[in-house]
């Protein structure tokens, strides 16, 4: 087997697939990068508050995304065996967990915002800033759960170029009300960190009503409507979750680990918190084009196998691996060559720019392992059905080592910045190698099962 597939029209779906997905990419970081732009132009605290406040939403995306991409498995598996059956009820089990998560979270924020907060910084003026930022945003949970989901989904029927253009509006109108309630222009109050929230708020519910709109009322792909939400589909649930729920479980544990990353840096002190963030935004800004190899892998590798294409799909894996190692090389020399002018648009201290400095050198480090193990976990692997092996893989390696490694780095062993974030993201490293192994031994494909009302077949 050589170690890049020779087919012009495997490179060809991966650009059609991939392209769209990581320009939709760019503009999700860049509307996050905006936000921390603006609010840098206030004080450290907003940058913090905003920071620590958007980790609620960053679980719930994860989780969303969880349920996603889950549910994407089947639907990847079943669009290439033309099961549309067994497609729809996939969708109609998908909406109502996001439903029920979205409405967990609601309450929770709603009901205990002080609490949510002490769980990341021991900051009181920064807490008092983020219950600010989650009141408004409050209701961005079920808007970002319907259109997250409803990406997913139209990305696997082939339909990536509606939620690239909807980010595109959204990107706009984020960066546009973010000016005017931040700073309080055109006649509108100065909210601050309120105002990111708000015009966060507002983008969200026209990705919400566009992505949405065109989904349920106008799609004829899947035809699939509001309605179906309610149809009988309990013959396909012993499948969906036997796929689905691991990965479910496995994002929202890396969610979790990734509020926990932040609790571990918050409380080290808020200058490495500010610098955390600034770090965050420039690692997703270079890594866009692995978030788009990743989920094109998802679907290629799922289609191919839903056509029984088992060695193809087996070439197709070890080829999106390298071209991993190849992209997180080139990422983390982006990192270093960019990391000076970024950290200085800030207006933050000298102390926090000297931890911003030696952060962005940890993670152009990290990034050339994360991207290959962010395609193998959310892509190939993934698209083969092996998602019991990847809920283990994402959730010992985190947990086991770089959680309880990070917080004695950080909080009793005192290292510098650097083997801080190092630690805090060893679980990459390591999941890179493993799951090279796993490829390699072909165990990672599964067969999957159409519903028994449909086809008694499996996929």
């Amino acid at each position: 087997m050589g170690l890049f597939v020779r087919d012009r029209d495997f490179y060809k779906k991966i650009l059609t697939i991939g392209g769209p997905i990581a320009a939709q990419q760019v503009i999700t970081v860049g509307v996050n990068m905006m936000d921390t732009v603006m609010l840098g132009q206030l004080n450290e605290t907003a940058i913090s508050a905003s920071a620590a406040a958007t980790q609620a939403h960053t679980l719930f995306h994860f989780m969303a995304m969880g349920m996603g991409m889950g549910a994407s498995v089947l639907i990847a598996r079943y669009w290439g065996a033309g099961e549309m059956p067994s497609l729809r009820k996939s969708l109609s089990l998908m909406y109502r967990c996001c439903i029920l998560i979205a409405a967990l979270f609601t309450l929770t924020v709603a009901l205990a915002p002080h609490w949510v907060m002490s769980l990341l910084t021991p900051s009181e003026a920064v807490i008092a800033e983020g219950i600010r930022y989650l009141r408004w945003a409050l209701p961005c949970f079920f808007l970002a759960g319907f259109s997250l989901t409803t990406t997913v989904v139209l990305r696997n029927l082939g339909k990536m170029h509606v939620p690239m253009l909807v980010s595109v509006g959204a990107f706009f109108i984020n960066i546009f009300f973010n000016w005017v309630f931040i700073f309080g222009k055109l006649g509108a109050p100065e909210m601050g960190v309120a105002g990111a929230a708000l015009g966060t708020l507002i983008s969200r519910s026209f990705e919400f009503l566009v992505i949405c709109g065109y989904f349920f009322f106008y799609d004829k792909v899947a035809h699939f409507r509001l309605r179906d939400i309610l149809a009988p589909c309990g013959d396909l649930l012993p499948e969906f979750l036997r796929i689905s729920l691991p990965v479910m479980i496995s994002d929202t544990l890396l969610g979790l680990g990734s509020s926990v990353s932040m609790s571990i840096v918050g409380h080290i002190s808020d200058a490495f918190m500010s610098a955390n963030t600034i770090t965050n935004v420039t690692q997703q800004i270079t890594t866009v084009f692995t978030a788009g190899l990743g989920q094109s892998a998802v679907i290629i590798t799922g289609n191919t196998l839903g056509r029984g294409e088992r060695e193809k799909a087996q070439a197709q894996g070890v080829t999106f691996t390298l071209l991993g190692f190849l992209l997180g090389a080139a990422c983390g020399g982006i990192i270093l060559l960019i990391s000076p002018g970024v950290v200085g648009s800030y207006k933050i201290t000298p102390e926090t720019y000297a931890i911003a400095m030696e952060l962005m050198r940890a993670v152009a480090c990290i990034v050339v392992f994360m991207a290959p193990a962010s395609i193998l976990t959310k892509g190939v692997l993934r698209g083969g059905g092996d998602t019991r092996f990847l809920m283990i893989a994402d959730v010992f390696f985190l947990w086991a080592v770089s959680v309880p490694l990070g917080y004695c780095a950080g909080h009793l062993w005192h290292w510098s910045p650097f083997w801080i974030l190092f630690a805090l993201r060893l679980d990459h490293v390591i999941k890179s190698i493993w799951c090279v192994f796993r490829l390699r031994s072909g165990k990672w494909i599964k067969k999957i099962k159409a519903a028994p009302g449909a086809q008694s077949r499996e996929l």
